[in-house]
């Protein structure tokens, strides 16, 4: 028997692709655009936390449509340009964002007695962090 998942966990499962894809983007223009003293080291790491991203929307899809949800296709508001600081600090926001909610998400999932959700979260939560540690770092906070 499929395990059906409450419309709010959904609801929330689709925020978070939309943040995912959001950060897919955010990052890769930020590859793109990064100049400076530091843009090279920089470029890998926003390149490299973009295909992260990619995976962790992937991987939220997917769990939606085995729920026969369709996955949403639209990014929240992306921050594009500005010089280094001003994209590490975009970044961390958006990071800050998907911690926060994927710790709601676990919490319902938790609630609902899905344990499939709920370790999948827990592992992009987990990433999530790193990237989180990574950027606030490359800040020097």
């Amino acid at each position: 028997m499929v395990q059906k998942a409450s419309s709010k966990l959904t609801e929330m499962m689709n925020q978070a692709i939309a943040g995912e894809l959001q950060a897919i983007v955010q990052y890769m223009w930020h590859h793109i655009m990064v100049k400076g003293m530091n843009s090279a080291s920089l470029m890998d790491v926003f390149e490299d936390v973009a295909m992260d991203e990619m995976k962790h929307a992937e991987k939220i899809a997917e769990r939606l449509f085995y729920f026969d949800v369709s996955p949403t296709t639209k990014p929240n508001p992306i921050a594009k340009g500005g010089t280094p600081e001003q994209m590490l600090q975009a970044d961390v926001k958006a990071e800050e964002e998907a911690i926060t909610l994927y710790k709601e998400i676990i919490k319902q999932a938790a609630s609902e007695g899905d344990e499939t959700t709920r370790l999948l979260f827990e592992s992009i939560l987990s990433e999530e962090e790193s990237h989180h540690d990574t950027f606030t770092t490359l800040l020097g906070q």
